[in-house]
Order: structure tokens, then C-alpha cells, then sequence
């Protein structure tokens, strides 16, 4: 197929059944074999099957490969994904999977609170430590590859979560290729229509499905892509942490984030759009400092995100003058957009991280990184964007 938008439009298709218009959901715990050798066979991995829905579904396998061969269009490679109950659990089974105890992750200060408590709180004390540091020093990470053979992962965010900070994919992929070391990105900001991280060399995308890929809000889901196929398959050591940990996706979840993505397309393209007039909108605004979106010249990543991305998405954050006063005061002032703790879905959505999704990260770390008091972040949506741009100015209240 010759266009990533075309793709998302079409049902995925396993070959063992007859073609169905829309993918069906497999509402089913377990698979009847047909008999014992047929068992023994798939058990085995020497035969291609579903045996127990903890282990592979089809409509999860369906919608796993759809995402891969999303994240692979036009890049001539060859890439197989996961679903997972989560992008949490994408993420951690990807750990789980990867690294061992006396292993190390080198990342970034700014990345989303959950993958940061995640790494710290979860996995440091069983023996897998995280490095922080700014992935734009390119020569201080590969001080930190060089010197030290204990790191196994070098995990990123671009654009992060909240600040929009943006950082250079394939110096990144090309430095851990180097050293031995795998790469990482979290990739659910962009979502493979904007941004293709194994173009650049990335071993690994990870994706909170709930979000843009779903785009609807009423699915929790996450995935894993890469082009190391072997890790995902049966036996696989990915595979094996997900079947072992039960981290595995609903045929349920994985049936609505299809729906979902199946509008893709479209979706990011109004949401680009909204989101950079919006964002030149909040420069306007005397009662905003600064504005995060990588789409304007003036932030400091806008080089960045113009040679990897072909647009700058729908996210953006900004700093009120007033802090962590006016920040709440928003907040409370907001009644066209959405308050409410997640992004990506077709309506605006706003949040104060230091009160919300960065609540638990050490203030220090968060002010390091450009989470203030004041800042605010927004998933702009696909409404008309007068609406919001009226919401914001009165909430703002400058």
C-alpha cells in the first residue's frame, strides 16, 4: 500500500479466515485444537496458532501488526508489535524484557511523571537504575555510553511531555548503535503520522494507545514496535515477560483503539493545525510568560522537530505569569475546554502538572526541567479552534 493514510483506513486481515469487512472481536479466554499434535505444535512454536488469549488473539495480533506496519510505511523496514493493558505496561514489559538487575536506563529529567515514578520507584529497587541527564548534550551521553557497560537502554521523549522539548533521533539511535546499547522513544505525542522513529535508526516505539491512536477516550492501551521481530514473537524474551506478567492487551481494547485509528489521519492533521494557531494565539496573551510548541520558530527545539516531524502535533503547554495561583485559577475558569487527566482525544483537554501529572515528581527535578507552578498543559482538540482560543482568554482572565 503507498500511503500511511490510506492504511489506517483498511481492516487488518489474518489469511487463515475468510475476509471480514470489520475486524471482529474475539471474545474468547482459549482455542480449541483440533487435536493433541495441533496442541504440541503451537505450544511449541512450531506451528502459527492461538492456543490462550493471555498468550496472542487475533484481534489483538490484528491491530499489534496494523500500529507496526504504521510506525514501518515507507521505511522499507521490516517491524512487529505488541499490545499491552497499557502504555505503562508497554513500557515496563519492555524493561521487563530487556534489562536484568545491575542493568541501567540513561533518560531524560522531563519525560512523562508515570515513566519517571515508574523507572525510580519500580524498577530501581529491583536493581535497574536510572540515569538522568539532557539528551541534547549529545557529547555527555556518550560520555555516559562510553564509560559506563552497565547501561543497556537509552530511553526518550519527543516531543516530552509537557514542555514540547524536542530531542535528535537519529544522533541519539546512532550513538547507542555505537555502544551496543538499545534506543527507546516514546513515541505517543507524534504517533507514526507525524513522526517515525525507526527511520531513524530506534530500536524500540512505544505508544500509550489511549491516547492519540485511540483517539476517543474510552480505551486504556498501549504498544510496542520494533524492528528486533524476534523479540516480539512467540519464545521471545518480550513476548515471554508480557505472557508471564499478564500485561497483555483486551480483545475489547484492542477492537476500539482500531476503531480509532482508522481516522488517524485526519485527526492529526486538525489537531496540528489547531494547536499551532493556538499556540501563536497564547503568544499574544500578556498574561502568559511563554508558550511550549515546537511548531513555533521561537522554541528552542523548533530545528529539531522540523527535521524529524512532518507536522508538530496537537500538544502544547504554556507558563502563566501568576504561578502556581493563576495556574489553579485556570483550572477553575475553564468551561469549554476539558479539565481532565489525560490527552490526545478529539476534545481539548487541560491540566496543571504540578498539581496533577507531575504531583510526585521531586520539585527539583520538575523545576530542572521546565515543569513550573504556573505551567499549564493542553491536548488541543479538533473543535473549532475560535472556541478554544474564546475559553482560554477568559480562564486566563489577562
Amino acid at each position: 500500500m503507498s500511503h500511511i493514510n490510506s492504511l489506517c483506513v483498511k481492516e487488518p486481515h489474518d489469511p487463515r479466515t475468510t475476509k471480514p469487512h470489520v475486524l471482529p472481536i474475539y471474545a474468547t479466554s482459549s482455542f480449541a485444537f483440533e487435536n493433541i499434535d495441533e496442541g504440541i505444535a503451537i505450544f511449541s512454536n512450531q506451528k502459527e496458532g492461538h492456543g490462550y488469549s493471555r498468550y496472542a488473539n487475533p484481534t489483538v495480533d490484528a491491530v499489534a501488526g496494523k500500529i507496526a506496519s504504521l510506525e514501518a510505511a515507507g521505511t522499507g523496514l521490516q517491524a512487529a508489535g505488541l499490545l499491552f493493558s497499557s502504555g505503562q505496561a508497554a513500557v515496563s514489559t519492555m524493561v521487563m524484557g530487556l534489562l536484568k538487575s545491575g542493568d541501567k536506563i540513561l533518560t531524560q529529567g522531563n519525560l512523562y511523571g508515570g515513566t519517571t515514578e515508574l523507572f525510580v520507584k519500580i524498577f530501581q529497587p529491583l536493581g535497574i537504575e536510572t540515569i538522568l541527564t539532557d539528551l541534547h548534550d549529545l557529547d555527555k551521553v556518550e560520555e555516559f555510553l562510553k564509560k559506563d557497560d552497565k547501561i543497556r537502554l537509552l530511553y526518550c521523549e519527543t516531543p516530552a511531555n509537557p514542555t514540547h522539548a524536542c530531542v535528535d533521533l537519529p544522533a541519539l539511535a546512532s550513538l547507542a548503535k555505537r555502544y551496543g546499547k538499545y534506543s527507546a522513544v516514546d513515541n505517543t505525542f507524534a504517533t507514526p503520522m507525524l513522526q517515525q522513529p525507526l527511520r531513524y535508526g530506534i530500536d524500540f516505539i512505544v505508544h500509550s494507545t489511549t491516547k492519540y491512536l485511540n483517539g476517543h477516550g474510552n480505551s486504556i492501551a498501549g504498544a510496542l514496535v520494533t524492528t528486533h521481530t524476534e523479540q516480539m514473537r512467540m519464545g521471545g524474551h518480550i513476548w515471554q515477560a508480557m505472557k508471564l506478567a499478564g500485561t497483555n492487551c483486551s480483545p475489547f481494547e484492542a477492537w476500539l483503539t482500531h476503531n480509532g485509528l482508522k481516522t488517524l489521519a485526519l485527526r492529526m492533521e486538525r489537531h496540528s493545525q489547531n494547536a499551532q494557531r493556538i499556540a501563536e494565539f497564547l503568544q499574544q496573551d500578556k498574561g502568559v510568560v511563554q508558550v511550549n510548541y515546537c511548531g513555533l520558530p521561537s522554541h528552542p527545539d523548533h530545528a529539531i522537530a522540523k527535521q524529524q516531524m512532518s507536522a508538530y502535533g496537537g500538544m502544547l503547554s504554556f507558563e502563566l505569569a501568576g504561578g502556581l495561583e493563576a495556574g489553579i485559577r485556570c483550572m477553575n475558569r475553564i468551561r469549554f475546554c476539558t479539565l481532565a487527566p489525560t490527552l490526545g482525544d478529539v476534545d481539548t483537554l487541560i491540566l496543571h502538572p504540578a498539581s496533577m501529572s507531575h504531583l510526585h515528581i521531586p520539585k527539583e527535578v520538575r523545576l530542572a526541567n521546565g515543569i513550573t507552578d504556573g505551567l499549564i498543559r493542553l491536548s488541543v482538540g479538533i473543535e473549532h479552534a475560535e472556541d478554544i482560543m474564546g475559553d482560554l482568554a477568559q480562564a486566563i482572565g489577562s
